[in-house]
């Protein structure tokens, strides 16, 4: 389980560290300045977030929680450690109109990401099935 956990936040490491770096170049060829004590710490909140969701994973792995349970504290509790690191470190600025628009992007992306899945899975079980009918 140990094993696990460290493989799934260095997963999470390794995705908030790709979104540094895509931040990192946008910031270099637009010719924006940031010191070294601002990029550690947008650079810390990304890899936290990113240990976040590589361990989240596991509420998908509770055998007692329906999917529809699973994904719903899985959105509410996303939306909630977001705001949590987002706000104090600058990434939305604590406006009702800039945490409403945030709420609503996170809302987009998020089902973006969960209909993706869904075709993904959907398709890998029909799939599945055609390759067990074959057999029968």
């Amino acid at each position: 389980m140990i094993i696990e956990i460290l493989k799934r936040s260095l997963i999470g490491i390794a995705f908030g560290a790709l979104y540094t770096f895509i931040a990192l170049t946008i910031m270099k060829f637009n010719h924006i300045e940031g010191s070294v004590a601002e990029v550690w710490n947008h650079m810390l909140a990304s890899f936290v977030l990113g240990i976040y969701f590589g361990l989240s994973s596991f509420i998908y792995e509770k055998d007692q929680w329906s999917p529809l349970k699973a994904t719903l504290i899985h959105f509410f509790l996303s939306i909630a450690i977001y705001f949590f690191i987002a706000i104090p470190i600058g990434w939305i600025p604590l406006d009702f109109k800039f945490i409403i628009l945030g709420v609503v992007l996170i809302i987009v992306i998020y089902g973006l990401y969960w209909t993706g899945y869904y075709l993904y899975f959907k398709r890998v079980e029909v799939s599945m099935n055609e390759h067990f009918q074959k057999k029968e």
